[in-house]
């Protein structure tokens, strides 16, 4: 890091997913499940579809976070799950927004797919019943922006307020952006991450039919199976991910509580195919070469990749080999896992779930397994923490996020000291 530049820490996680509607709950979930967090879909007919069950956000009320239905209905799913994870987060944060400068106060909030839900309805509603019957909601419903709006709106802040769109990177972007941004001053906090209301009949259908998607219908608990030889895809994720990161002196005079300091951020282009990531690696190995350089890291120092891991066939290898040309013989002694196994894949929420994991197994001292390994792929001879969770002092950490259109993203982690 370069020594005019200012330090970021992480002072708030927040969270909504397959294992849980807070942070607190989605952590307990993740470290309790013995598979995939998958169920059968009962939001739509399945019938048609080729597969039938997601990793789905349960038992929320969107009401909760509005003064009455009316409100509700004014907002996409996407919306409402940035909410949550946004107030989650600002809460863990302990911020008092009286306290602070709210125009210093950015938010980053993306989304790979914006209020997909909303356009499918409104579709519907535009063909079978006309133009005049389509809602007046119907375009702040669907844009993308529209989740880190919100949540500005929501929380009170008044700095830099931007949606990130990077496909399954997003999540990871967004916390990068915020971490440039604060180290060259032009903000001193952002709330910063990604969300994602994905499971729908179209972008079922949509991934199935590119066959990305696992097609365990008869046992959705051993879907999602990263790294394991006998993977068929990724399983459909949905939920949001945000993190509070903040600039060091402010944290430590307002007494924070500090997960983690931030201290790399990677981005890269493979500039090789729409969906399928550069079978040498090279995308991959810059992102992380990249965060790991600005940290002012050598590969020897990490000790735990979050990895993207999504159970494709591809992805799996590609990012395995990835690590092995970055990491040479260290990446034998690295501990290297995906949580995916357990959450699927939330796309542009991903990458931030992912680094607020990263910080919670810093702060913890404990790595999570990758949850359905059962056969050892000789393309991914790397230790993957298979099935039960590993005590370990993590210095640093690193997670990495890759999406289609080529993007990759990294975010580096370090113990604060």
């Amino acid at each position: 890091m370069a020594k005019n530049m200012r330090r970021v820490v992480v002072t708030g996680c927040g969270a909504i997913g397959p294992t849980g509607n807070t942070m607190t709950e989605f952590w307990a979930g993740l470290k309790q499940a013995q598979g995939t967090a998958a169920k059968v879909i009962e939001r739509f007919d399945t019938s048609e579809c080729k597969v039938h069950f997601a990793c789905q956000v349960y038992d929320f009320d969107p009401d909760s976070l509005f003064s009455s239905p009316k409100e509700t209905r004014k907002s996409d799913r996407v919306v409402w799950y940035a909410l949550a994870a946004g107030r989650d987060a600002w809460k863990d944060s302990g911020l008092d927004l009286s306290k602070c400068d709210p125009t210093r106060i950015g938010c980053i909030v993306g989304t790979g797919m914006g209020g997909l839900e909303t356009m499918e309805s409104q579709f519907e509603v535009v063909m079978k019943r006309g133009p005049g019957r389509v809602s007046p909601f119907a375009i702040p419903k669907m844009i993308p922006n529209m989740a880190s709006g919100m949540v500005s709106i929501d929380l009170g802040l008044k700095g830099p307020n931007f949606c990130v769109c990077s496909a399954c990177a997003t999540g990871a972007n967004a916390i990068g952006e915020a971490f440039h941004a604060i180290q060259l001053g032009q903000m001193d906090i952002a709330v910063a991450g990604g969300t994602e209301a994905c499971v729908t009949k179209l972008a079922v259908a949509g991934f199935s039919n590119m066959m990305a998607l696992s097609m365990r219908n008869d046992d959705p608990t051993h879907s999602s199976r990263p790294f394991d030889k006998n993977r068929d895809g990724f399983v459909m994720g949905e939920g949001a991910g945000l993190l509070v990161v903040e600039e060091l002196d402010h944290a430590l005079q307002r007494g924070a509580h500090i997960y983690a300091e931030l201290v790399g951020y990677g981005a890269t282009g493979d500039a090789f195919h729409i969906t399928a990531p550069d079978p040498d690696g090279n995308g991959g190995y810059g992102g992380m070469k990249m965060a790991l350089d600005e940290a002012g890291l050598s590969p020897e120092d990490v000790d735990y990749i979050n990895a993207h891991g999504t159970g494709t066939m591809m992805n799996d290898k590609v990012e395995s080999l990835s690590i092995h040309k970055l990491f040479g013989k260290h990446a034998y002694k690295l501990a290297v896992s995906s949580t995916k196994g357990v959450t699927g894949h939330m796309l542009g929420a991903a990458g931030a779930i992912e680094a607020a994991i990263c910080v919670k197994s810093i702060a913890e001292g404990v790595i999570p397994c990758t949850v359905n390994y059962e056969t050892p792929d000789p393309d991914c001879d790397l230790d993957i923490v298979p099935n039960e969770w590993r005590k370990q002092d993590i210095r640093v950490a690193i997670s990495n996020s890759l999406g289609f259109g080529g993007h990759n993203a990294t975010l580096a982690f370090k113990r604060y000291e």
